[in-house]
């Protein structure tokens, strides 16, 4: 028996609609949620067309599916993780091809879905836990006879084979599955070793990573209390709650003793030519499966999206500074604001998706980038912008920031690199020893359980 996909009306109405011209094929994204017993799939969403290259060039005689761009569909994939919340994630690929390529189909589900999947964990920082399901899903559409092939793969098992699955529409699967949101104070200082850009991309991933692996150990509390991993998460009063009704208070501490203990732990004597640090207070959010979820699984999906928004912006710093100073090395001193995070509703299943807007653009940008990597029309209106406040911060060098007009609950999340004076690095009394765990706080605060009708 294999597994069993449950999948939002809305994606059976998206992917009904999608037409593959003669001789070509359409791919793209299936979201959602996966957990043990069963996976829920609430987003469907087409690759965009690689305008920068054109209509793709194919040999006469060879197979569309072979021209398949597969570093363009796995980058669509990332770009379009990045965009979801805690709790969802990409499940897999579907493809759409004319009767005449339904043959080989599923040997290029098999060659993208390996290809994205080894794409997008490249990034990931949290740790796989035992529950986690490595099976990623492949679906098969014809759209001239509408016939169905569902399929999935052990991602984990490079030399696995298809295994069928079972793929059922139902109507507003998402549309009662609580939300978590909680608001996180981070302040991490990750030192830098040279000046490369590559070692300076190392000693971000390598800190980055040692963060995480604290959230991860981090305590959630709820009530006040920490509560048991196979707690229920939701109660049998939920039938009588009213929409977006807060009946548990969440709150994430981390634990002064496993922290000190990482400290000593991890302490390391280190020359460093300079420091990033990342602080702010950045809006997370979540979303579980009201199939018995237990408190466990909402922990674990709060923290994930902990991480990974606050690696993302890390990431597309980065990036930017690639783009727009490629021809300096390593990092300018200075500080320069992280994109913040904006929220738009998903079409009709009631769940949320985000995306990241650099201090010089408008919810213009974002509902025009929603529009490329979603394939959906969001007006500027619907965009929310208010959970992390947009401000204004001076630039300077060393490491103190005047910051005296700003309220904490709202600064948006900034990024100060800081180089050290050169003569100073000279002196060999100035090799103090670094503890790389060291000076990372984290504090959560505003955090709530919300349940949808």
């Amino acid at each position: 028996m294999g597994r069993s996909y449950f999948v939002d009306e809305a994606v059976e109405e998206y992917l009904s609609g999608l037409q593959a011209a003669p001789g070509s094929c359409v791919t793209g994204l299936l979201a959602g949620q996966s957990s043990p017993q069963r996976d829920f799939v609430v987003l469907a969403v087409q690759t965009p067309h690689r305008e920068s290259e054109g209509q793709p060039k194919a040999s006469r005689g060879v197979s569309p599916l072979d021209d398949i761009d597969v570093e363009w569909v796995t980058e669509h994939a990332k770009q379009v993780s990045r965009m979801l919340p805690g709790g969802l994630c990409i499940l897999g690929l579907f493809l759409v091809t004319p009767p005449e390529l339904s043959k080989d189909a599923q040997n290029a589900l098999k060659r993208l879905i390996f290809a994205m999947d080894k794409y997008i964990i490249k990034g990931r920082l949290w740790e796989l836990s035992e529950e986690d399901v490595t099976d990623r899903v492949t679906l098969h559409i014809c759209f001239k006879t509408k016939k169905l092939v569902c399929k999935t793969f052990d991602v984990k098992d490079p030399k696995s084979s298809a295994k069928p699955a079972d793929w059922k529409y139902q109507t507003g699967i998402s549309s009662s599955w609580p939300m978590l949101t909680c608001s996180v104070e981070v302040d991490l200082q990750i030192p830098v070793t040279g000046s490369s850009s590559d070692n300076t991309d190392k000693c971000m991933k390598d800190g980055l990573r040692r963060w995480a692996k604290q959230i991860e150990a981090a305590y959630c509390l709820i009530n006040g209390r920490q509560a048991l991993d196979d707690s229920e998460l939701i109660s049998g009063q939920v039938k009588t709650l009213t929409p977006k009704q807060p009946i548990v208070r969440h709150c994430l501490s981390m634990s002064q003793e496993q922290s000190e203990l990482d400290e000593r732990s991890s302490a390391l004597v280190q020359v460093c030519s300079g420091s990033m640090r990342v602080r702010g207070v950045v809006h997370c959010r979540a979303y579980i499966h009201n199939n018995k979820p237990k408190a466990r699984h909402a922990a674990q999906a709060i923290k994930r999206d902990i991480i990974n928004t606050v690696c993302s912006r890390v990431e597309m710093f980065l990036e930017d500074l690639l783009i727009n100073e490629g021809s300096q090395k390593g990092l300018c001193s200075g500080q320069q604001a992280l994109p913040r995070r904006v929220f738009a509703p998903m079409p009709i299943s009631g769940l949320s998706v985000c995306d990241y807007m650099f201090p010089d653009e408008s919810t213009a940008d974002v509902a025009e980038r929603l529009k490329e990597m979603l394939d959906c029309e969001t007006p500027e209106e619907d965009i929310d912008t208010s959970l992390e406040s947009n401000q204004l911060f001076s630039t300077v060098s060393g490491s103190e920031i005047t910051d005296s007009h700003d309220d904490d609950s709202s600064k948006h999340v900034i990024s100060e690199i800081q180089a050290e004076n050169p003569k100073i690095q000279k002196a060999p009394q100035y090799y103090a020893g670094v503890a790389v765990a060291a000076a990372i706080a984290l504090l959560a605060t505003a955090t709530s359980l919300l349940y949808f009708s």
